[in-house]
């Protein structure tokens, strides 16, 4: 539909649509990686002449959410503020200010005085785990399902599935060799920058027009955040200047709607590519440890995967993205006897991580793919043939694709209960029931 409009360079993205008069809405950042605030004085930058208003922590709802771009129930957990007075990654908003033009929000910026008390940082995400940093200490992150985490111990989630009896999987092996493997955080650096803008209507309800990929759950996003309902919350999704999954979580979007809250008029935040580089999120960083077993044939008999993931300060898209790392590499290789997959994903002070085009996939491949390249240069084989001949065939089960196994076999051993409590012949004999169809799960 926007083809024409797009070829005659006519305006169709979100910054081209922003209503006359917008409040311009710009972030005060912390200079620290991780700090508690001890004051904020913004008595000077509310007297810059255009000022509207200069938001701080003691302004804002106090309910936790995330800004994760999932359907309910979110597996991402609710850790988030829109200002809190612990800072957790370097940049995160301290403070928002609302201008009449961007001249006077930028010099209500400079003189926005923050006392921080800077406190040690947790930086290396293999240290994270019962590490004496909490990068969250509030005791009020909440999950909307056990997820294996523990949030004083930097967790946010674990888990296990497995397959078959590895021990004698390995056992059997010709050659058994472990590998470890990580990567790193890496940005989409879109073209068009995150940005957004809010207005209201007569009856209060708050639109909001967003460069987003999910503008269902950006409506939650804000409508959590202020502590109000959905049905008063709209959310327009132009056509966006690319995304590849970092516009899969929320941004700028709940600032605007909570200025335009507060003041009643449209208001309109645009980051700047430093802001969207240092305080919009990156691929999930992992180390990703590989244990492989195999024939002298170069049969892969045995795949043991462990995922440690790094979510940064906060933890959108940390319990799926990892399962995906292993659940889309191991299958590959369905014919082995055993597998294993393991995972934790901790918080840390960094930025927080996100989508990113693969989804966890990437990073899991690029492990157990690398192991599978070693094992042919061990054997001398070329891995090509290596993968011809144990790769998974049309008609084959991929039990590690669907990760959960222990869940799968609860319902195989629940469906085997009804079906001996149930006389299909005498009970239903009228009814189509005796062919064992699932009605309901």
């Amino acid at each position: 539909k926007d083809s024409k409009a797009l070829l005659e360079g006519r305006p169709v993205y979100t910054g081209d649509m922003v209503p006359a008069g917008a409040l311009i809405v710009k972030l005060k950042r912390s200079p620290y990686a991780r700090a508690k605030i001890r004051s904020i004085d913004t008595s000077r930058a509310l007297k810059v002449p255009g000022v509207v208003g200069v938001y701080t922590y003691e302004d804002v709802p106090k309910r936790r959410f995330t800004i994760a771009g999932q359907s309910y129930p979110q597996p991402s957990p609710y850790d988030r503020l829109i200002l809190e007075n612990l800072v957790r990654y370097q940049n995160e908003e301290v403070a928002i200010v609302a201008a009449e033009t961007e001249e006077a929000a930028d010099k209500a910026l400079k003189l926005i005085k923050v006392d921080y008390e800077v406190l040690e940082p947790l930086l290396d995400f293999t240290q994270a785990l019962d590490n004496d940093i909490v990068v969250h200490p509030e005791g009020d992150v909440t999950f909307m399902f056990p997820q294996g985490g523990d949030v004083p111990r930097n967790l946010v989630c674990s888990g296990t599935s497995d397959f078959g009896d590895l021990d004698e999987a390995f056992a059997q092996s010709d050659i058994v060799f472990e590998r470890t493997y990580t990567s790193q955080a890496t940005q989409t650096a879109p073209m068009e920058t995150f940005r957004a803008f809010a207005t209201t209507d007569a009856f209060g309800r708050i639109s909001v027009t967003t460069s987003t990929q999910v503008p269902f759950h950006v409506r939650r996003m804000v409508a959590q955040s202020l502590d109000i309902p959905q049905s008063q919350v709209q959310v327009i999704k132009p056509r966006i200047g690319g995304g590849f999954g970092s516009k899969q979580t929320g941004c700028c979007e709940i600032f605007v709607a909570f200025v335009t809250q507060q003041t009643g008029r449209p208001s309109y935040c645009c980051y700047t590519r430093e802001e969207t580089i240092t305080a919009g999120n990156s691929r999930h960083q992992m180390q990703m440890t590989v244990k492989l077993g195999a024939m002298n044939d170069g049969t892969i008999t045995a795949i043991d995967l462990h995922t440690l993931s790094n979510t940064g300060a906060y933890g959108e898209h940390g319990p799926t993205t990892v399962g995906l790392s292993g659940h889309k590499s191991i299958p590959l290789y369905g014919k082995a006897e055993a597998f294993r997959f393991t995972s934790d994903v901790v918080y840390t002070n960094h930025m927080s991580a996100g989508a990113y085009r693969g989804y966890g996939a990437t990073q899991g491949l690029f492990a157990v793919e690398s192991a599978v390249n070693e094992l042919a240069n061990i054997l001398g084989m070329d891995p090509f043939k290596i993968r011809e001949m144990n790769i998974t065939h049309e008609g084959e089960i991929m039990p590690a694709y669907y990760g959960q196994l222990n869940t799968s076999c609860a319902l195989d051993r629940c469906l085997a209960r009804v079906h001996d409590m149930i006389d299909w012949d005498n009970k239903y004999p009228c009814r189509d029931m005796g062919n064992g169809k699932i009605r309901a799960v």
